[in-house]
């Protein structure tokens, strides 16, 4: 009959999040701006900082002249939050890649039936992706304040802490959405 041809929704959610979710901690991971450092003491108004888990930016803002690499005076690389980040984001990266690769395999479109086993596998292992970029950009926003920064300048969150959330978000849920062929297996027992 026909409904066994179609792929469960639940299937397609996690396919489509996941993936999304990916490029979002893949921008998130490599683009040097976690934090904003501005209005910094005895600098020009509008010299901003970009601070990224791998690299320190400064860029004018009236003239976009961007510097990378800038040297890190105050110890900011050395920082837990940014080490466990280093740490942690690449690892989510290459499990969320791995997950995606499983969830293709399970889902099999181009085949009758789906691996419910192996779909749901593959949902757990985008959950822990998504979990374990959530865990470093929630530690770096909650000490966003703390870490080291130029006296008397202002910090605001960067767009790249904001992606690496909303990437982690995405595939917690394409996560979710693919652990839901579990239940599928169950029924079959």
């Amino acid at each position: 009959h026909l409904s066994s041809m179609r792929t469960p929704t639940a299937m397609i959610v996690g396919l489509v999040l996941c993936p999304c979710g990916l490029l979002l901690t893949l921008t998130g991971t490599l683009a040097p701006s976690w934090r904003q450092v501005s209005l910094i003491p005895n600098q020009p108004v509008d010299l901003v900082l970009e601070q990224g888990i791998w690299d320190m930016c400064s860029e004018r803002q009236s003239s976009h002249n961007r510097h990378c690499g800038q040297a890190d005076d105050l110890g900011y690389f050395e920082q837990v939050p940014v080490r466990v980040a280093q740490g942690l984001m690449p690892t989510s990266l290459v499990l969320t890649f791995l997950g995606l690769v499983m969830a293709a395999l399970g889902v099999r479109c181009w085949q009758k039936e789906p691996q419910h086993l192996l779909a749901g596998v593959a949902g757990l292992v985008l959950l822990l992706s998504g979990l374990l970029s959530l865990v470093p950009a929630s530690w770096y926003t909650h000490k966003l304040w703390a870490l080291p920064a130029p006296a008397s300048s202002t910090l605001v969150v960067g767009y790249s802490l904001v992606l690496s959330y909303l990437g982690s978000c995405l595939e917690i849920l394409g996560g979710l959405a693919l652990t839901l062929s579990f239940h599928h297996c169950c029924k079959q027992r």
